[in-house]
């Protein structure tokens, strides 16, 4: 039968390996707590952080829209008086829409499929949540004028620009050359491939 040697009087008494045995578990027993706490905290932020990325995923369209694929454009980036220049790809494979953006060296930034109105990822990049948010705000974008009621109820468009309040601002100069504005920023000019901008 096991006898704790911590509870023994012989062993409290005694001022050796026993007594050590017992301040040993009980310092680890002490540090075990704040360690397990710590690691129950962290679950817990990893979970509401998660359940607020859910939340904040930026809007789909309820169906397709008709989009003139395969797409290539200059992605100019704008923001606190820095900018980054980026070529997208959009071309539809298999039952998906394919995004895939790289730098002007053709280095991948990011890349996505859109598969029946969900993101998935394409390849072995990291998440990019700018470039996912940037990918929905392009469908916006890119949406025929004829579907965009159908496809996101909430819009608002009139000449030469288009809305999804508190989320994107489109102005277009031309259908596939436009300024995409997200109210914190950052701005993005969009325009085809070839096509300088000014």
């Amino acid at each position: 039968m096991y006898t704790n040697p911590c509870r023994s009087e012989p062993a409290r008494d005694s001022g050796g390996s026993a007594n050590l045995y017992c301040e040993s578990m009980t310092a680890i027993a002490s540090r075990l707590t704040p360690t397990v706490t710590a690691v129950l905290r962290l679950v817990m932020i990893g979970v509401f952080f998660l359940l607020s990325a859910c939340a904040s995923q930026a809007p789909l369209p309820v169906g397709n829209p008709t989009l003139p694929l395969p797409l290539q454009l200059h992605i100019e980036r704008n923001q606190a008086d820095q900018r980054q220049d980026w070529l997208l790809v959009i071309q539809r494979e298999g039952p998906g829409i394919r995004w895939s953006m790289m730098d002007p060296l053709g280095i991948p930034q990011a890349r996505q499929q859109l598969i029946d109105g969900h993101w998935q990822a394409d390849g072995l990049l990291p998440p990019n949540p700018e470039a996912r948010e940037l990918f929905a705000a392009l469908l916006f974008a890119l949406t025929p004028s004829g579907e965009l009621l159908r496809n996101y109820p909430t819009a608002q468009q009139q000449a030469g620009q288009r809305t999804l309040p508190a989320r994107w601002n489109i102005r277009y100069a031309q259908p596939l050359s436009f300024e995409l504005n997200l109210p914190q920023g950052p701005h993005y000019r969009v325009s085809p491939l070839g096509e300088s901008t000014p």
